[in-house]
């Protein structure tokens, strides 16, 4: 007999409370999943009539996590209507902000958001249990403490050209507003060197980075493993065993498709900024996967649909055609019609489809065998996706995966800045359509601009989260997290961890409290804390 049973789960997260979740249950497990935005951001309308660098104030406060990449955003598009002349130094200045606000996001998210829900009751029956609680258990755990801790290094590196993190606005169109000196430059070698001392190699890998990093396949990764005690016994090494062995490899596999815009520009190639130059001359590529084939980034191949979200009917559009977004008047969450609009998320889609964005997006572009010389060449994640697919623990890997590499891409790009360089041409203002985009901690981010007579006509803000907490779109289709909730089976509806690891494997922006309760009768089965 079918045992039909709905879960509203709100919030589902543990840094920004805006997503809730509906999943509709046959048998304990998924049939159907809605992601819920449930905070109205309007940042666009807040944009709206004003000075074209008012973006380079305002948009870095749309998120305390990751500012910096929407600042290189909104600095990046004014580049490409002003028509710009960026230095090598200013490329560098900004691909390291942006790398250093990536890696410390790793450890702070697999600990603080990820791995402590490995710690849950409902894994207690397997052997690595009682080692991930003493490791992985929030605040208390061993690695939790020197993760969290060590991940605070790399954001001292962005403050010393960047004057703080979060919010700072030291990009700007032309380049970057700082002039560092040696004293900063061997501050930030001795900063990230502690980062790996502390962390990286010592905590994490159990090994050299230049040694994890040999490893092509999955058949090369699970001999790293197995290799010596160290790598076995590392955080790292813990992890993939103890997520094989708990089945975080079994659930949460999405739509299949993946997008990634590219991100940290080389010194030498983006020196004229332009929107259709801009895939060439990226160090980490961007493109479109869909499973099977890559296929080029095209940005024209952008829509948003709003057939299922909170504001007034439109086709669907590129963000340079879309009107700004309309809110209809007395829609909230708490008059939801499942089976219309219900959610503050537009959903994007490229070429029609629904596509992942996040670090398994960019892992898996770097797979691709068309990669240009100075582009990031990497095979190991389309082996991967070949013998285990997406999942859970797939999207998690691909995450921590990225620290080594970043790590000797920020140590390279501080030993090229000419301190007797320039670092800012400045530029003429002029009217005009731009496109900035960058590959945030969660994946691909991007800002549309129209400026008409000196001031913002139009400003379309299009975040990793959009494309992953997004509605259905015109047609039906599920978003990401939707489509990645579908098929799991939740063991315990009163501790719905389950979909909680779905979500945070996306690692949308939420916060830290959890309530579920029977949608039917609105009794209340738990309420998580953290």
């Amino acid at each position: 007999m079918s045992q039909i049973k709905e879960l509203n789960i709100s919030p589902v997260g543990r840094v920004e409370g805006d997503l809730d979740v509906k999943v509709v249950m046959d048998g304990g497990v998924v049939t159907k999943a809605y992601t819920q935005a449930a905070m109205f951001r309007g940042f666009e309308q807040i944009m709206a009539g004003k000075d074209p660098q008012s973006g380079l104030i305002v948009t870095p406060r749309i998120c305390g996590i990751c500012g910096g990449s929407h600042l290189y955003c909104a600095s990046s598009a004014l580049d490409t209507i002003w028509k710009t002349q960026l230095t090598p130094n200013a490329l560098l200045l900004r691909a390291i902000g942006q790398a250093t606000e990536t890696i410390q996001s790793i450890p702070r998210w697999f600990y603080a958001i990820f791995a402590t829900d490995m710690a849950n009751k409902k894994f207690a029956h397997h052997p690595l249990y009682q080692e991930v609680v003493k490791r992985f258990s929030a605040y208390v755990g061993t690695s939790f403490q020197r993760g969290v801790v060590a991940s605070g290094r790399p954001v001292e590196v962005y403050a010393l050209f960047g004057g703080q993190w979060p919010h700072s606005s030291y990009m700007v169109p032309g380049g970057v507003m700082c002039a560092p000196t040696l004293k900063d430059i061997t501050r930030a070698v001795a900063i990230m060197n502690q980062f790996r001392n502390d962390w990286l190699e010592t905590i994490w890998l159990g090994c050299s980075i230049e040694r994890y990093l040999r490893i092509q396949s999955w058949e090369d990764l699970m001999e790293w493993v197995e290799e010596n005690e160290s790598q076995k016994n590392s955080d790292l090494g813990l992890f993939i065993r103890a997520s094989l062995e708990f089945g975080l490899d079994k659930f949460g596999q999405g739509v299949g498709k993946f997008i990634a815009y590219g991100t940290y520009l080389h010194k030498d190639l983006y020196n004229r900024p332009t929107v259709e130059g801009r895939q060439r001359a990226v160090i980490s590529p961007g493109g479109f996967y869909d499973g099977k084939n890559f296929h080029a980034m095209d940005h024209l191949k952008i829509q948003e649909h709003v057939s299922h979200a909170w504001y007034q009917d439109v086709a669907a559009a590129h963000p340079w055609n879309e009107p700004l977004p309309t809110p209809l008047e007395s829609q909230t969450m708490h008059n939801t019609d499942w089976g219309g609009k219900y959610s503050w998320s537009k959903a994007p889609r490229f070429d029609g489809y629904a596509a992942e964005a996040g670090p398994l997006s960019r892992v898996i572009m770097a797979g691709n065998p068309d990669n240009l010389d100075h582009q990031i060449k990497d095979p190991l994640f389309l082996d991967i996706m070949q013998e285990l697919g997406p999942s859970v623990f797939t999207r998690s890997l691909a995450r921590v995966h990225e620290a080594p590499r970043l790590y000797n891409q920020i140590m390279e790009w501080l030993s090229q800045v000419d301190l007797d360089g320039e670092f800012y041409i400045k530029p003429t203002e002029q009217d005009g359509k731009g496109w900035g985009a960058t590959e945030a901690a969660r994946g691909a981010l991007a800002h549309w601009v129209e400026i008409e007579d000196g001031v913002i006509k139009n400003y379309q803000v299009m975040a990793p989260t959009t494309w992953n907490v997004g509605p259905n779109d015109d047609q039906g289709n599920a978003g990401p997290i939707e489509a990645a909730l579908e098929g799991i089976e939740v063991a315990d509806p009163h501790d719905p961890v389950e979909v909680g690891m779905v979500a945070r494997s996306f690692d949308s922006c939420l916060v830290c409290t959890v309530h579920a309760h029977d949608a039917k009768n609105g009794e209340e089965l738990a309420r998580f804390k953290l």
